[in-house]
């Protein structure tokens, strides 16, 4: 018991050294972390000074002792819980972050804000930078500039006993998703995420309530999630340019951009209206311009078709209104759009009506010229006999390295792919290294063996570890740009980019030669 009640004086320490707390906060800290860990009285011993840079070695060895003791059961879902519940304790308010953040936008300004607020998302170990580090990350150039690549290994599988728990619990509907500010706080169960040390911040965008927090797993620098406060579901609509164009505004360092609307080519949340946003320059920022064009009718726009595996228009002004007004346009005109000898039908009809098939992933920044930008990638998600799963979808010869929808983060050229692929590459690369036969290969791997066979035939079987992890590394990355590739609906063809062409034309566009 006394190395649990050394670890919350170190808990303590940790807080202040980080200024999560101040030392006329320490009493009640203190008592809160006994009665959560059902201790009678403190540590009465020294304590060392502090300097980590994260919770995790504290929170594991208190952990570690609760379950020993018998506080909580083995299990990952009891662990997070009271993981949440303890660096709780060290979070402010939400008000009372509000207030803090304000003063030090007031002070320093809105980076130095942000930074705030992240430091204090990771201290309090709701980013779990921990996990996180876990994550395999590379980039390889490509036909169409550098991909991003990270194989997923921050999220843990959860207990067998958890998952048979979770059959016999009783269904809830609040919080109603994991985006609602009713997770602010949560204690969380086995159906639902531990929340106890999430805090959020209110913004207004388009003079509606919304907020911004940072995802618990980022897959990019400052990976923010931005939601609205009523639980509604996504609609791209003069709204959301509206909302994209109020936050690159207040905050200029930030890019933001919303998921597609619609099944297949939309995100794996579509019940709650919200935004993905941070601090990164993605792949897709650096595309190379093929065409430049101007509006016929209006001067201040700038439009741009880009050398980029799905088909993006790249709307740009001065002026923020123009901005919204023209995107809002094109996404209206693309709704409505169809072009049969390039597969695109805006509509079909159905034995229940008309079903809509075009929509946009749309993504907001000020540009390096400090014009607002706003990046239209158009979005079909028309099926046929051929593509059931979708004709704009990777293709099914694709699926053994990625299978699901292709969503904002993916558009902009950053994949994030299943934690299956790293056990699997790293036996491939055993292969390369002579290690194992083709015919296993083929026996325990046989989704990756035609894609595989022609790499081996390439590179052959007597690599270098360091060789062999390279070639798959750029196998993988080569692999990915084709899966982008099957989600554009103009290709990267000289009849596509013709077809690309006519779109904008059609619109009221002159190509500036």
């Amino acid at each position: 018991m006394e190395t649990i009640k050394k670890y919350i004086e170190e808990l303590i320490l940790f807080g202040l050294h980080h200024k999560m707390i101040e030392a006329l906060d320490v009493p009640l800290v203190r008592n809160q972390l006994l009665v959560l860990l059902k201790m009678n009285e403190p540590y009465e011993g020294k304590v060392a000074t502090i300097e980590d840079q994260t919770p995790t070695r504290i929170l594991e060895g208190i952990l570690n002792e609760a379950v020993q003791f018998g506080i909580i059961e083995e299990s990952l879902i009891e662990r997070e819980i009271l993981d949440a519940k303890m660096m709780a304790t060290l979070m402010p308010r939400q008000s009372e972050l509000n207030r803090l953040y304000m003063r030090v936008k007031e002070e320093k300004g809105i980076k130095a804000a942000t930074d705030y607020y992240y430091h204090l998302s990771q201290m309090s170990n709701y980013i779990r930078t921990d996990r996180i580090a876990l994550n395999r990350y590379w980039q390889t150039e490509t036909q169409y500039g550098n991909m991003e690549i990270t194989i997923n290994l921050s999220k843990p599988e959860k207990d067998p006993k958890d998952i048979e728990k979770a059959k016999h619990q009783l269904q809830s509907n609040y919080p109603k998703c994991f985006l609602c500010l009713e997770n602010v706080g949560y204690e969380g169960n086995l159906n639902h995420p531990a929340r106890s040390n999430h805090r959020v911040l209110p913004l207004k965008l388009n003079d509606e309530s919304w907020f911004l927090q940072y995802s618990p797993y980022v897959y990019y620098n400052e990976h923010a999630i931005i939601f609205k406060e009523t639980h509604e579901p996504m609609k791209i609509n003069l709204q959301t340019f509206k909302r994209l164009a109020d936050f690159i505004e207040s905050m200029p360092h930030y890019f933001i951009g919303s998921n597609a609307d619609l099944p297949i080519v939309g995100g794996s949340i579509l019940s709650h209206d919200h935004f993905q946003g941070g601090r990164h320059r993605f792949p897709m920022v650096d595309a190379k311009v093929l065409r430049t064009y101007k509006s016929l009718d209006i001067p201040d726009i700038r439009l741009e078709i880009l050398a980029w595996p799905l088909s993006v228009v790249r709307l740009s002004s001065r002026d923020k209104s123009i901005l919204v007004q023209q995107a809002y346009d094109m996404f209206k005109y693309w709704q409505g759009y169809s072009d049969p000898n390039e597969d695109i039908l805006a509509y079909t009809e159905t034995s229940e009506g008309i079903v809509p098939h075009n929509t946009v992933t749309p993504i907001a920044r000020i540009n390096d010229q400090g014009w607002y930008e706003i990046d239209l990638a158009l979005r079909n998600n028309r099926k046929d006999e051929k593509h059931p799963e979708g004709i704009f979808h990777p293709h099914e010869h694709l699926h053994h390295i990625k299978k699901e929808n292709i969503g904002l983060i993916e558009v902009m050229g950053l994949a994030v792919l299943p934690a299956r692929l790293d056990l699997d590459l790293s036996f491939l690369s055993e292969v390369l290294m002579g290690k194992h036969s083709m015919d296993l290969v083929r026996e325990k791997l046989p989704h990756h063996y035609a894609w595989f066979e022609s790499i081996a035939l390439e590179v052959g079987l007597t690599c270098s570890e360091a060789t062999a992890k390279e070639v798959l590394e750029n196998a993988v990355s080569q692999r990915f740009a084709e899966v982008l590739d099957c989600s554009g609906v103009f290709k990267q063809t000289q009849q596509g980019l013709v077809a690309f062409g006519t779109f904008v034309e059609s619109m009221g566009y002159m190509e500036i030669k």
